[in-house]
């Protein structure tokens, strides 16, 4: 979703659109959009006035929404849902008066984001490290949230920590985990039953990615993480028979491919998928009438330069983010 929507800011506002941080975790997505004349700024105060921009997928803390407004002429929150589902948690669970354990990766901006918006009720607890000396004002009202793409296991041991000292722990009806983060860990889970060797393509920063390759080393299978094919080196595939390759949430397509043709398997490769994901995010609401607006005006005559085919939003659940990082590479 934050994808198509950075594309269409592309296609609909005059260069340059910024967007505050990267729009995802990836670098090689950072910089196509780069390419095509999208600005990356860590300060709102980096942004011209009146200058159209957007805010990224891992979510902003209220000052940061706050300040983008008062700056830019256009502000396009492309916040993932799952991300604003955990913010909506932390408001509730502090306006009842509950001590709120966040684990999460610091300085991870969906973490400073969530942080940001209770920092006087919220302690945040590295996974690693666990729930350490934490000590609520009142062990009846302690609630418990998490960074949306930490892996199942760091999630599970807090969590099993958090209930057993405290017996009340409020926690979400429906797990904070990214669906498409857990799925990846279901399929590495597969993959270290089979193979020699994993290679988990995707940034430094992205915390899904490294999630993926810790859970490789849980299963006691070898993984490395790669930006790109590239990156492959030949010592890792000495001994090795077969090999194991995924992808943080938001690594292309192509380089997965790219990472399959250096390998060049002597016996072709087996796509392995651990469910089929259909869940839809529409474009941010905002954007969406910006782009129906401009469909009104395509209909009526007045040419625009816009995403390919024929039924605009009618088509976005169809329409892929590899589809438009092909637009704007092209």
């Amino acid at each position: 979703m934050a994808i198509k929507a950075l594309t269409w800011m592309t296609r609909i506002f005059d260069g340059p659109v910024y967007c505050y941080h990267e729009i995802v975790h990836n670098e090689w997505v950072v910089n196509a959009f780069q390419r095509v004349g999208v600005v990356f700024v860590n300060d709102i105060s980096e942004v011209p006035e009146g200058a159209p921009l957007m805010l990224s997928a891992h979510g902003s803390s209220p000052e940061v929404v706050a300040a983008a407004g008062d700056r830019a002429a256009v502000v396009i929150d492309a916040v993932c849902p799952l991300v604003t589902k955990v913010h909506h948690e932390v408001k509730m669970m502090s306006s009842k008066g509950y001590d709120i354990i966040y684990i999460g990766h610091e300085g991870h901006d969906e973490a400073v984001g969530t942080v940001a918006e209770a920092p006087q009720a919220i302690t945040l607890v590295e996974p690693e490290r666990g729930l350490g000396d934490f000590t609520p004002s009142d062990e009846e009202k302690v609630a418990l949230v998490a960074q949306t793409t930490l892996g199942l296991y760091e999630w599970q041991e807090v969590m099993d920590d958090a209930t057993a000292r405290f017996p009340g722990l409020k926690t979400a009806r429906k797990s904070d985990l990214c669906y498409a983060t857990t799925n990846r860990q279901d399929v590495v889970n597969q993959l270290s039953t089979e193979c020699d060797l994993i290679l988990v393509v995707g940034s430094h920063n992205s915390s899904n990615t490294q999630a993926l390759v810790r859970v490789s080393h849980e299963n006691g299978i070898r993984a490395h993480r790669i930006d790109s094919a590239d990156d492959i080196e030949d010592r890792w595939l000495e001994g090795v028979v077969t090999v194991g390759v995924t992808a943080g949430a938001s690594a292309p397509d192509l380089l997965v491919q790219e990472v399959i043709d250096r390998l060049a398997p002597s016996r072709g490769f087996e796509l392995w998928s651990a469910t089929e994901e259909e869940e839809y995010f529409p474009l941010p609401p905002q954007l969406r009438s910006f782009v129906s607006t401009l469909q009104t005006l395509v209909e009526a005559g007045v040419t625009a330069s816009r995403p390919g085919g024929d039924s605009w939003l009618e088509r976005d659940r169809d329409w892929t983010a590899t589809e438009a990082l092909d637009l704007i590479s092209a």
